[in-house]
């Protein structure tokens, strides 16, 4: 019996759990999760201060035709402790602490300086050109959520509020398998009926991009023991991704293998198209995914199994895959009784089919930057609104 997408992924997040914390260095953490709330002890902006070069001043004083006696100059940095009173101004720059008595900033271009004085050519608003301290973040403000990605905006609200260090969750290890004895790495010399094996740098990276760290293995050959033995290195990472050997052919022997080392497999078989023979068990605290061998399959059953449950591992606070609404730039057709997710690409919102839809079609695969979700039995016309999931 085929079981459905929904069933299958919440069973796959059940059985997902976090990984342990890590005190890193923010510069260390890009692409990291943050582990913990962070509220602010610095307000941003920390103090008054000057959004464009020119004068500040009282904005009372200044009035079109009158002359302002310049009593000094603050530049960014340490504040001179100056004050402006009636008819002062004093020369400022931006990013410069805003003097006491002032409550504008004249920019240098609606004045014309002579000697030690400034003759004013048009008038100025009470706050016009200052930042007001704390007007973007005040103290006690929370500026961040635990299962936030820390991109770079983030990472600089951390070092903004003299953060050195933070919380991140670690990244949870996952050993990539790739099994049969017709495969053979990149760069060696194929005899007859080999094939050169890409799927391992395929899930590496996107292992990578699901923020978890790719432990590669070997590739196994059609042995049991070598399955085994292969299983036995995986245990010591957070889950094993097995690409290959997880139907019922005579050489498929990832079921045997994790049998025999005492695995638990909690499902098999998807009803989805491409990646029906879809393997999840755990084996003690490693959880375990066998994927299809063929490379679209591999990538489809990744993204909309596996990757969820990296992501929920790591401490993103979100699963689901990213989402957005575009039209069809043609008819999709799915006459079978299993969801068809089919690669295309999006480009101005319009989502283009990619002619071969075999999960073989690696040369496809890599031109495509898409999956649209066709429900079995449905026909999508040309200018429909569809979901799709952008890949890259």
């Amino acid at each position: 019996m085929l079981l459905g997408e929904e069933e299958v992924l919440a069973r796959v997040l059940e059985s997902a759990r976090l990984v342990a914390t890590e005190k890193r260095s923010v510069w260390e953490c890009g692409n990291r999760i943050a582990a913990q709330d962070a509220y602010a002890s610095v307000p941003l902006p920390s103090f008054d201060n000057s959004t464009v070069d020119g004068y500040a001043v009282r904005a009372q004083d200044v009035v079109s035709g009158r002359r302002l006696e310049v009593v000094g100059e603050q530049s960014a940095g340490i504040a001179l402790g100056l004050r402006v009173d009636q008819n002062q101004a004093v020369r400022i720059f931006t990013g410069a602490p805003i003097p006491s008595g002032a409550d504008a900033v004249l920019m240098q271009e609606e004045v014309e300086q002579v000697k030690h004085t400034i003759l004013v050519r048009e008038s100025v608003l009470a706050g016009e050109n200052i930042r007001r301290r704390a007007e973007d973040l005040c103290e006690g403000q929370k500026f961040l959520s635990q299962g936030d990605v820390l991109n770079g905006a983030r990472l600089a609200m951390l070092a903004s509020q003299g953060l050195a260090e933070t919380n991140v969750y670690k990244r949870p290890s996952i050993s990539i398998i790739a099994t049969g004895s017709e495969l053979r790495p990149p760069g060696s010399v194929l005899s007859q009926g080999e094939i050169f094996e890409s799927n391992r740098i395929l899930l590496s990276e996107l292992v990578t991009t699901s923020g978890a760290d790719p432990q590669v293995q070997p590739i196994v050959p059609d042995d049991e023991s070598a399955h085994v033995s292969a299983l036995g290195e995986g245990k010591r990472c957070d889950a094993i991704v097995i690409v290959g050997g997880v139907s019922v052919g005579k050489k498929d022997l990832v079921k045997p293998a994790l049998k025999k080392v005492g695995a638990r497999i909690d499902l098999w078989r998807v009803a989805i198209r491409p990646g029906k023979p879809f393997l999840f068990g755990k084996w003690d605290e490693t959880l375990l995914f066998g994927l299809p061998g063929n490379p679209v399959s591999a990538f489809v059953t990744f993204l909309v199994f596996v990757r969820p449950a990296l992501w929920k591992m790591g401490g993103r606070s979100e699963w689901a895959l990213p989402k957005m609404r575009v039209n069809l730039n043609e008819t999709l057709v799915n006459r079978g009784d299993r969801p068809h997710y089919m690669r295309g690409n999006c480009q101005r919102d319009l989502f283009h089919v990619a002619e071969l839809q075999q999960s073989h079609a690696l040369f496809s695969l890599s031109r495509c930057n898409a999956l649209c979700r066709v429900p079995a039995q449905t026909t999508f016309p040309q200018g429909a609104e569809v979901d799709i999931v952008q890949f890259c």
